[in-house]
């Protein structure tokens, strides 16, 4: 049986999608296996298990419904395969799917899109993203999943330095610059290890905000905007500890084996929290009748009170305490 996977089209969804790729082999003994990533978060296959075809999908490449069908006939051109895993739920990678020629096409009801699918079923309410990927497996196969997996491999080992992530997609899961401070302030006065800044491109200028304001800048590193996703991985998989938003950054750690302490907010952590509970401690203020909310902007207050209610004071001691263990 040839399998193609369509993964996740974001960081942290990526990462929770690996634990659908360890379970293939629990449900399809020796199948050939080969995924579809999109351009931009490629480099995370370096940590998945092994694939066959490891098709790259760029939007500014196959722009728009055309060159949707496009990649899909390149892959068909490539391998005939007999099952295509829609992880997404969109009416365009359902299109891919058909477009393949794959013979099974299996996916989530959304958008329209089960006129594409040869099995598509209702999507779980109230499932970690997680089970919900693996939920599809065993809907499609009839048969129960094996103990999830969801972990990255690397070879990298450990160094004694923290990671701080203030970033996210998100206004509603990010720290404000007041915020950012006044917790980076609290940690360094209580901490003397080594802190790494991590960031996209874009968020360089905020973390550099942040930085310039702290009472203490030293031994502060700020790779913000300067790593590739590989070293990103790197950075990420030698740390004692992560100290993060809501975010991409904090699955990738969890899954790479580093205890990952997540500042959540907008969001809701039974849904979307780093999967691996013996890596991760959340830290949620739990005082608001809106909380938990979805909205990436929030919608009641200016500025996120989720986050900036947070005891800074108690979220140093708990990296303190992590770090001691």
């Amino acid at each position: 049986m040839k399998i193609l996977v369509r993964l996740p089209n974001w960081l942290g969804d990526m990462v929770m999608s690996v634990g659908f790729m360890h379970q293939l082999s629990h449900f399809f003994p020796g199948a050939e296996v080969s995924v579809i990533a999109k351009k931009g978060i490629h480099e995370l296959l370096h940590f998945f298990p092994p694939s066959k075809h490891q098709f790259i999908f760029s939007k500014e490449e196959y722009k728009g419904i055309v060159g949707t069908i496009k990649f899909g006939k390149m892959i068909k051109r490539t391998e005939n395969f007999d099952v295509f895993f829609s992880l997404p739920n969109s009416f365009s990678v359902a299109l891919v799917g058909v477009s393949t020629g794959a013979k099974k096409r299996i996916g989530y009801k959304k958008e329209m899109r089960q006129i594409l699918l040869t099995d598509a079923f209702a999507k779980p309410e109230g499932t970690h993203r997680v089970e919900e990927y693996v939920k599809l497996l065993e809907l499609f196969a009839d048969k129960k999943a094996k103990q999830i997996d969801v972990s990255l491999h690397h070879q990298f080992s450990k160094n004694e330095y923290v990671v701080v992530n203030i970033n996210s997609e998100a206004l509603s899961r990010r720290l404000t610059v007041f915020k950012a401070v006044e917790l980076l302030n609290a940690l360094k006065s209580s901490l003397n290890k080594k802190i790494i800044f991590i960031g996209a491109p874009k968020e360089k200028e905020f973390v550099d905000t942040v930085i310039a304001q702290l009472h203490d800048q030293s031994n502060i590193e700020n790779a913000a905007g300067k790593t590739s996703l590989f070293q990103l991985a790197e950075i990420l998989a030698s740390a004692r500890l992560m100290l993060s938003t809501d975010s991409g950054p904090a699955h990738f750690a969890n899954a790479l084996g580093t205890h990952t302490i997540v500042l959540f907010g907008a969001g809701n952590e039974n849904n979307t929290a780093p999967y691996n509970q013996n890596l991760r401690t959340i830290i949620r203020l739990g005082e608001l009748s809106c909380e938990p909310c979805e909205k990436n902007i929030c919608v009641r207050y200016d500025t996120p009170q989720c986050l900036e209610r947070l005891n800074s004071q108690l979220i140093s001691e708990a990296v303190k305490m992590h770090l001691v263990v």
